[in-house]
């Protein structure tokens, strides 16, 4: 695996995880059903990685090291691979914090592991629960976010922060190749939102997008 970080502890972590992620076939139960609770999903996936790409990973990072944004926010923060490209490129701009959330409390527990041993634990705070009471508790501005959590809920949350986007914010939607971001990937095409989008080719889609505001 090749990324732009240049932190060689920071690269070896993350190959690590992204090695152990390519056993996620191994360890899924398969597609829960689809009434299943967003806590039951969270349970039945919890030793199942999720991750972004190593070039979407790549993305964050410079995105971030660009905007040198005060706050980040994550919705998704799985086994923390994203969550360490976030941090990796606020540590680097000497700016910023991230703050991110995950519902499954096995995940979170091996987020902050992570976090710790890439030295990143002053750099980000993790929060457990549901991201629509997590996030709701975020101050702004919001420089940057990333929407990486359950499909279903990538517009929810979004709407959710909305109000304390930061002017030119970026806010990035990660699979948006995927049919359950498609209301998500409407909305923030649509101008009248408030947003410039545009879709980035990176495995299962990235779409970027610029909070202009209403």
């Amino acid at each position: 695996m090749t990324t732009i970080l240049h932190d060689p502890a920071d690269r070896d972590l993350i190959a690590r995880l992204f090695t152990e992620a390519e056993r996620d076939d191994e360890r899924s139960p398969g597609r829960p059903a689809p009434t299943v609770t967003p806590q039951e999903r969270s349970d039945l996936l919890e030793e199942v990685y999720m991750p972004i790409s190593a070039s979407g990973g790549d993305l964050l990072y410079a995105l971030v090291r660009a905007a040198r944004p005060q706050t980040v926010v994550e919705f998704g923060t799985s086994y923390g691979i994203s969550t360490l490209y976030l941090a990796a490129a606020v540590r680097d701009s000497g700016i910023g914090h991230v703050i991110t959330t995950e519902l499954s409390a096995t995940k979170v527990k091996a987020a902050r592991a992570n976090i710790e041993a890439a030295g990143f634990s002053d750099l980000v705070t993790v929060l457990e629960g549901d991201a629509l009471t997590t996030l709701g508790m975020v101050g702004g501005p919001i420089g940057l976010a990333l929407l990486d959590g359950w499909k279903d809920m990538c517009l929810p949350v979004l709407r959710l922060i909305e109000d304390r986007l930061a002017p030119g914010a970026l806010v990035v939607g990660d699979d948006s190749t995927f049919e359950s971001m498609s209301d998500y990937v409407t909305y923030v095409r649509d101008p009248g939102n408030g947003y410039v989008s545009i879709d980035f080719p990176v495995e299962d889609g990235m779409e970027l997008s610029c909070w202009t505001g209403r």
